[in-house]
């Protein structure tokens, strides 16, 4: 059997096609990708900024991934939850909404921690990546918006330390000059 020489489609191809298209060919187009799922519709509320909450779609992928409900076995997925904060940033990424978005993830990491403990080096280590993910985050932001992360921040800081994870964000809030002392 002879193999094909077709090449994969790039952008470069579509861009070609899309090209040809008149205004209500690529509105119809565009309708399709939103009827597709629900992740187009997220993408395109964020990028529009449609809607009251943008963020909520993207939360609640976080929020199930990170902090799932054991009790009807679902299972974790730390690369599914930071899916999601990846797919914001390619539809808008504001600096304050990927503050809210990494401090989030932190937040729901801790509350699954309370009520279920874990021992999970994989898991740790990523809510450790995520603290600090948060911590750039809210340094991007303009001063007076960074007081409510950093009290949430240190709240997860504080939980942390009751699963003896603590030492390593007081490090981190100590280099991002959030806290002179631990």
């Amino acid at each position: 059997m002879k193999k094909s020489s077709a090449k994969k489609p790039t952008w470069t191809d579509l861009k070609r096609q899309l090209a040809d298209l008149d205004r209500p060919a690529l509105m119809g187009l565009i309708q399709d990708l939103y009827a597709a799922s629900k992740s187009n519709q997220a993408f395109l509320h964020a990028r529009f900024a449609i809607g009251e909450d943008v963020l909520e779609p993207y939360k609640a992928t976080i929020d199930r991934w990170v902090c799932p409900d054991v009790l009807r076995n679902q299972d974790i997925s730390v690369a599914k939850a930071k899916k999601a904060i990846s797919d914001y940033k390619k539809a808008i990424g504001r600096p304050e909404g990927l503050a809210e978005l990494t401090v989030f993830y932190c937040e729901s990491c801790m509350n699954l921690l309370d009520y279920c403990g874990m021992d999970d080096m994989g898991y740790f280590n990523a809510l450790e990546r995520m603290f600090e993910q948060a911590l750039k985050a809210v340094v991007a932001l303009e001063p007076d918006q960074q007081d409510d992360f950093i009290e949430r921040l240190e709240k997860v800081r504080h939980q942390s330390h009751r699963v003896g994870w603590g030492d390593c964000m007081d490090e981190l809030m100590v280099e991002y000059g959030f806290d002179e002392e631990c």
